[in-house]
């Protein structure tokens, strides 16, 4: 099992694989989210600080590598930008990344959680595929949401409401725990994605990522039927 600590966008998709199949059968909602979940990195270690008025605007407070390939090319892109943008468009600027699913995948191959290999659709065309090798670290996250949903504990990590957030904002919860237990904790879950139970900062990153995802499920629908 491997000790190493993972981001947020690799544990969203570590949510969103299948583990024996290595696919997602999530649409757009899912990228979103692990764009959301760069956001939130970048705010937990400091690198930017979300504005706490309606604009939700990003500035940077600590330049500098990462150690991590994707965090570092997001936070340069914020970096370089001509003036500040709002939370919401930053999501959206890395849910667009080149490729992002599968480079968070094979990290997670080189961290041994996830293996590569080549898949089929249908037996006609190839895909690659990520199963699930290192059941462990899925393990551990989803018992970290178990508790903070289905307990009234107060000591929770804000990266464990974070992560909650974000899969219930990208509709992924139904499919991690049964939907009439959810509906059960309908309370709880306001006050976890509403950043209600976490810290001010935490909060923050809560609020603007909610609204962020929020934006970009709906743009899809109004460009398609303006066409």
């Amino acid at each position: 099992m491997t000790s190493q600590f993972l981001p947020l966008y690799e544990e969203i998709l570590l949510l969103a694989l299948d583990d024996e199949k290595g696919t997602t059968n999530l649409g757009g909602l899912f990228a979103n989210a692990m764009g959301g979940a760069i956001l939130a990195e970048l705010a937990m270690n400091g690198s930017i600080a979300i504005a706490d008025d309606k604009g939700k605007k990003v500035k940077i407070l600590q330049r500098g590598r990462l150690d991590d390939p994707i965090l570092d090319e997001c936070l340069t892109l914020v970096t370089d930008a001509k003036k500040p943008k709002k939370a919401k468009e930053w999501v959206m600027k890395f849910a667009g990344l080149k490729d992002l699913k599968n480079r968070a995948a094979r990290q997670l191959v080189t961290k041994g959680v996830l293996t590569e290999e080549t898949g089929s659709v249908m037996k006609i065309f190839k895909r690659t595929i990520y199963p699930e090798v290192d059941g462990g670290p899925e393990k551990d996250l989803r018992e970290r949401m178990k508790k903070a949903i289905f307990t009234s504990t107060t000591e929770l990590e804000a990266r464990t409401v974070i992560i909650v957030a974000l899969a219930q904002a990208a509709n992924m919860l139904n499919g991690i725990f049964p939907k009439k237990k959810l509906k059960e904790r309908k309370k709880r879950l306001e006050k976890l994605t509403s950043g209600q139970l976490a810290g001010k900062a935490t909060k923050e990153a809560v609020e603007a990522i909610q609204a962020a995802i929020l934006v970009c499920a709906v743009v899809p629908v109004i460009i398609t039927a303006g066409t």
